[in-house]
């Protein structure tokens, strides 16, 4: 395999993971209560707004860690 080939798999792969990345996105903004969670932290004062959702990035990052822990195990 020559170096091309290799760069246009990788591409052709980034591709594919930024349309997925993509869709998860379109998607996220109809789960209800996402980025809504208890420990999400919002500060609002007079025309700035600070939003850390401690929570959300929590639980996504537990059900990703099983999740590819499940996917990636041999």
């Amino acid at each position: 395999m020559s170096g091309i080939d290799t760069l246009a798999k990788a591409i052709i792969a980034m591709g594919v993971v930024l349309v997925v990345i993509g869709l998860l996105l379109l998607l996220a903004g109809r789960v209800p209560y996402l980025g809504r969670l208890p420990g999400d932290i919002i500060y609002r004062r007079d025309n700035v707004t600070i939003y850390i959702p401690l929570a959300t990035m929590l639980l996504l990052s537990i059900i990703l860690t099983i999740a590819l822990n499940l996917f990636f195990r041999r």
